[in-house]
């Protein structure tokens, strides 16, 4: 496993926590091109089935060897770019609800049972879903906003939740706690288990 020192993966996440901070404090500045940006940059932490997903590829990044670790997280966002695209001009992407729910059920799986794909099979499977969650922000996005500055919102914010995601994981790999990060993957899979149900 790829691993980085312990000094690496905490500026590692003191820059994450810190952009997730900083970000929507700068979105309450006033402005219309903020306000796109703001709601494109919440959009994630509006729902838990989002939230959890992003983070999870993060975090099922770290326990890839190193070809996969920065390709996931920025495998993604670009697909879910063509997801948003497909969003905002009404174009269908059937199962899209069950799509999102089922990806932290899946990811929260493959953390959990630590399983390492080929790399072109692991950008594969993360680009299916993140078609789906960028769909999903497509279809919401405000009226009156920038769809411009709104895609960069929820892009930004993914990232952050990645850079999360990931240096937790390469954190715990460098401590041995390996443990720890699939336990949080069976939690982030039953989660998503239990939102999967209430689609039903």
């Amino acid at each position: 496993m790829f691993q980085i020192s312990e000094k690496a993966g905490l500026r590692t996440a003191v820059f994450a926590v810190s952009a997730l901070v900083a970000m929507p404090a700068l979105a309450h500045s006033g402005g219309d091109h903020v306000h796109g940006f703001a709601a494109g940059f919440a959009h994630p932490f509006s729902g838990l089935d989002h939230l959890l997903a992003m983070l999870a590829v993060g975090l099922w990044a770290a326990q890839h060897k190193r070809s996969a670790v920065w390709l996931l997280p920025l495998v993604f966002p670009l697909m879910m770019i063509l997801g948003a695209v497909a969003g905002v001009y009404g174009m269908q992407l059937p199962g899209v609800e069950a799509g999102i729910s089922g990806s932290v059920v899946v990811l929260g799986l493959l953390i959990a049972f630590a399983v390492r794909m080929p790399v072109w099979a692991s950008a594969a499977l993360v680009s299916t879903f993140a078609l789906a969650h960028g769909h999903a922000h497509g279809i919401e996005l405000p009226k009156d906003v920038s769809p411009v500055l709104y895609c960069i919102g929820f892009v930004a914010a993914t990232f952050v939740l990645h850079l999360i995601g990931l240096a937790v994981g390469l954190a715990a790999g460098q401590r041995t706690a390996d443990k720890v990060v699939r336990l949080i993957g069976a939690g982030i899979a039953a989660t998503g288990a239990f939102l999967l149900a209430g689609l039903a």
